[in-house]
């Protein structure tokens, strides 16, 4: 039987492959915004902010990842998907989250500005879509936020 430690410590290993993913972002001047699509423990998914380098304003992490996975099982639907995501997701990743059917959704840092999935709305837990994701929060947040705040910091000097 699986424990509550369990399942926290397999949320920290795939939050830190997401980290890997901001910082991916970082070489290329993007938001260090990570995310992997988790099914079964494997990693089916993989993406980091893509706009400054794809010069695509829907090239954000889950975006990127949910394509990656979808076109590694051939198929759209993620119900049986884990996804951790270092940044609260946006109107429009929570959209695309929504309608892969992912299962669950694991987030690092909140976006008291544009979160979609608790932060400014909840689009993956209103019983008026249709679909709701199971939700975790603070995995690793600290890390996350620094990852940003280092990234803004730089810009405003």
């Amino acid at each position: 039987m699986e424990t509550r430690s369990d399942t926290a410590n397999r949320d920290e290993e795939f939050m830190r492959l997401a980290l890997v993913q901001a910082r991916e972002a970082l070489s290329h001047d993007d938001v260090p915004v990570g995310c992997v699509v988790v099914v079964n423990d494997e990693v089916l998914g993989v993406g980091e902010n893509r706009r400054e380098v794809d010069r695509d304003p829907t090239a954000h992490a889950e975006m990127i990842a949910l394509r990656d996975a979808a076109a590694r099982r051939t198929g759209w639907r993620m119900d049986d998907a884990t996804v951790y995501v270092t940044l609260e997701p946006c109107v429009m990743c929570a959209g695309a989250l929504l309608n892969a059917r992912v299962n669950r959704v694991v987030i690092g840092a909140l976006d008291e500005k544009a979160g979609a999935v608790g932060s400014r709305y909840n689009v993956l837990s209103d019983p008026r879509l249709l679909h709701e994701a199971t939700l975790s929060y603070d995995v690793l947040a600290e890390e996350s936020r620094s990852l940003l705040r280092a990234f803004f910091e730089s810009r405003r000097t």
